[in-house]
């Protein structure tokens, strides 16, 4: 191998363990948004960076909104089945729970990003209603979505 070539593989490892380096560090360094919950019947509309997806956007921001899911069983059978569902997506920790809102941390395999799932049953017009956001970065190569829409095809028929 030439000294050219060996000093061009010890230059991409070097940068390629700093990137590593620098988005371990970010996902150690976020901490959870002070905007979750319900505000007003209401979560928390997203940032404008790509990274988030929610149900209360508005129809035409083809980037946040994501459609809620209508659902006809009781509150406790939707609640129930949503806890169900979350206990088997791997890396998904339910943080807080109550009879009509749920609050999960997703995290990313590799980096250990956090993503920020939240989960609203509007009992009124029997709608369930997601808010799915990353912590940090700015584009998420459309994972929030995929979430979500997983969540709602397990979802069907209740």
């Amino acid at each position: 191998m030439s000294p050219k070539a060996k000093k061009f593989i010890s230059f991409f490892c070097i940068l390629l363990l700093v990137l590593i380096l620098s988005m371990a560090f970010l996902s150690f360094m976020s901490s959870r948004p002070d905007n979750l919950g319900l505000k007003n019947s209401r979560l928390a509309d997203c940032p404008s960076s790509p990274n988030c997806v929610c149900s209360f956007e508005e129809k035409s921001d083809e980037v946040h909104y994501i459609e809620a899911l209508s659902y006809k069983a009781t509150e406790k059978e939707v609640l129930d089945k949503l806890k169900e569902i979350l206990k088997t997506m791997p890396r998904t920790k339910i943080i807080e729970e109550t009879e009509n809102y749920i609050y999960a941390e997703c995290t990313s395999l590799i980096f250990r990003f956090v993503d920020d799932l939240e989960i609203y049953m509007d009992s009124e017009n029997k709608l369930i209603h997601f808010r799915s956001a990353s912590r940090v970065g700015h584009s998420d190569l459309g994972v929030n979505r995929k979430r979500v829409n997983s969540i709602k095809e397990k979802l069907k028929g209740l």
